[in-house]
């Protein structure tokens, strides 16, 4: 549709004067250009459709920048992107050196706080309405949160101490589960006017002054007050908890109604001491169905979470060389699905866990064939890992899978209720390594550094589809201690759907290319990239040895004794964190037992990596096989290595 509105705005404060008309007018243009800049492009769809009204309410009332919003999680944050002078640049999101996808405190000052995590949201929030409490400022601060998020242990611990703590704090709840709820209706929308209103805050307040004044019956009073209260909300709004945690609970109400959300969010503002509104939103409104036959809402909400670009090739998968094609080939997460479905129907000892990532780690098949073995323990990554380990007290075989990111949430859970106990808990590092436009947040750069560290427990990361089958078979042979499989977002370059398990010596490495003049270490398929190296090192003179080093921890040591004298020059390659990673526990292991070369460890660099496709993100990094060439050349010529250019 013509854009009317948008090209001129440069800051909240231009919507201010807008008419009810024109703002109305507004909310249509900004949810028809993200749905056409989107699909196009590709990026997070429904979230933010969901909360147009809301956005546009939040920055017409609250004197932005110097009221503070924090959005939870961020991917429903395209719309406030537009309100805040980002509308120039709204085709580049989640694009290589363009807008991030998320909320980043260095793209804007409305960017209070940036997320990527969910259920952040109201404990920042806290903290920035504490410090104008230090600090004796005087702006407000707003948290929205979805109901998804609200799952998290953190949410709660966050509203927990909010209501402890009594000072002024909007929380919003961004209800947008599957249903309008019954109490969206003229009575409850009556009852919340009334209750937000003003002029009954302020009678209310007076009366509660007045009666604490009286010499008798002040507790009687009081009491009976809030009962009558108390009791016209449990019959009409579903509060009551919040209240009882220190909230003034409103709603719920309609979130696409701009006027009602306008309406209550004026009265409220102001109100000093902790507050929960209740919004009901649609999920990808204006463009997910609301026919609730076959749950045919939920499917297109989640369809349409997170779109691809129209007509333009996944780039989110490796360029395979050395004979490899991916026409056929799975990605990681559709095998890891296939293989927990086969194992499955062998073993009725196992389980898979997820938290909230079903689609995402591709356990829909495995949820469908196997509902009563299938859990999904919400946003809650600890208490899915403590889960996992009271499941294998009792001998049942516990596959979790979670990406690598949000399995940092669960690292004491890992140590304390997993490691310690010697339970042999199976994890599954979803996305480890360069998840691509979702940025730093969701990157998996830390897990071979944090997992390495724990001790008695296995690390490993396959090459390939066949080798993730191998390991996830040993990880099922281990009675004593936590297994881990790290594995990327990619294409899983070698699968043979009918092939047979081998049950791999623990710390066992696989020479894959022989060769004399450097060695390269390689994990996961990160090997591919090594050997497509090693041929056009070939061409030049350059004779490579290329290891597939699936343990990382432990490490094939009779490996490092036979080649300790053997090569001068040995390079590690990972697809995570230098520090404290593979190449860490191969070089301390080389210096202990007295290596005399040169080693270079390759990997991803002691900063957080942006945004960009896999392939865009790899070749930055040097770690394609170009930039693993380039990187023997350098390490090869001060050594007076013939090399021709």
């Amino acid at each position: 549709m013509p854009l009317k509105y948008l090209p001129h705005i440069k800051n909240p404060g231009d919507i201010r004067d807008y008419s009810n008309k024109e703002l109305h007018e507004l909310c249509d243009e900004i949810r028809s250009h993200i749905i056409e800049t989107i699909t196009e492009i590709g990026g997070h769809l429904a979230p933010t459709l969901g909360v147009v009204e809301l956005t546009v309410a939040l920055h017409y009332i609250y004197n932005t920048p110097k009221d503070k919003l924090i959005w939870d999680v961020g991917h429903q944050g395209y719309a406030h992107k537009l309100l805040t002078g980002r509308f120039s640049e709204f085709d580049t999101i989640r694009q290589f050196k363009g807008l991030s996808g998320f909320l980043k405190r260095s793209e804007s000052k409305y960017d209070v706080i940036g997320a990527g995590h969910a259920s952040t949201s109201i404990s920042s929030a806290l903290g920035i309405a504490e410090a104008r409490f230090q600090t004796k400022q005087d702006f407000r601060v707003a948290a929205i949160i979805g109901d998804g998020s609200m799952t998290g242990g953190l949410a709660f611990e966050g509203i927990n101490n909010a209501g402890d703590l009594g000072k002024q704090l909007l929380v919003i709840l961004n209800d947008n589960e599957m249903s309008i709820s019954p109490n969206v209706g003229a009575i409850s929308k009556y009852f919340t006017r009334l209750i937000s209103n003003p002029l009954y805050n302020r009678i209310r307040n007076e009366i509660w002054d007045l009666t604490g004044r009286l010499p008798l019956a002040k507790k009687t009073t009081r009491t009976l007050i809030k009962k009558i209260e108390e009791s016209l909300k449990s019959f009409l709004v579903p509060g009551i908890l919040f209240d009882e945690l220190g909230f003034r609970y409103f709603g719920p109400i309609n979130g696409h109604d701009l006027d009602e959300v306008i309406h209550t969010l004026k009265n409220i503002k102001d109100i000093k001491r902790p507050v929960l509104l209740h919004v009901l939103t649609k999920k990808g409104k204006g463009m997910v169905s609301t026919d609730k036959k076959n749950r045919q809402y939920h499917n297109d909400a989640l369809k349409y979470h997170a779109v691809k670009p129209n007509g333009k090739k996944d780039d989110n998968l490796y360029k395979i060389g050395f004979n490899h094609t991916k026409s056929s080939i799975p990605i990681f997460q559709d095998v890891f699905g296939k293989l927990v479905c086969e194992i499955a129907r062998n073993r009725d000892d196992t389980v898979c866990i997820t938290a909230a990532m079903r689609e995402g780690t591709g356990l829909v098949p495995y949820s469908q064939e196997f509902p009563d073995r299938y859990y999904d323990v919400g946003i809650a990554e600890g208490h899915g890992v403590t889960f996992s380990a009271g499941l294998a007290t009792e001998g049942i075989r516990p596959i979790t899978a979670i990406y690598s990111t949000f399995l940092q949430r669960a690292f004491d859970h890992i140590v304390h209720d997993c490691a310690i106990q010697h339970l042999p808990v199976i994890f599954c590092l979803d996305r480890s390594g360069i998840a691509g436009e979702d940025g730093p947040t969701h990157h998996g750069a830390l897990d071979i550094a944090y997992m390495r560290c724990i001790q008695d427990i296995i690390v490993t990361s396959p090459k390939d589809g066949n080798e993730f089958r191998h390991l996830l078979y040993t990880a099922l042979n281990i009675q004593d201690r936590p297994f881990s499989i790290r594995y990327p977002k990619a294409n899983a370059i070698e699968f043979d759907e009918s092939g047979q398990a081998e049950l791999l010596p623990i710390g066992s490495w696989e020479v894959v290319l022989h060769g004399s003049d450097i060695l390269l270490l390689a994990v996961g398929p990160m090997v591919y990239n090594a050997l497509d190296a090693s041929m056009e090192l070939n061409k030049l003179g350059i004779s490579c040895e290329v290891v597939n080093c699936r343990f990382i921890k432990p490490m094939d040591e009779a490996y490092l004794r036979s080649i300790i004298n053997k090569f001068k020059n040995i390079i590690t390659i990972e697809e995570g964190t230098i520090n404290g990673g593979f190449g860490d526990g191969v070089a301390g292991w080389l210096l202990e037992n007295g290596y005399l070369g040169e080693l270079k460890r390759l990997g991803l660099p002691d900063s957080f990596v942006e945004h960009g496709t896999r392939d865009q993100i790899l070749s930055m990094l040097g770690l394609d096989s170009v930039g693993i060439v380039s990187n023997i050349k350098k390490i090869l010529k001060p050594n007076n290595k013939t090399i021709s250019n």
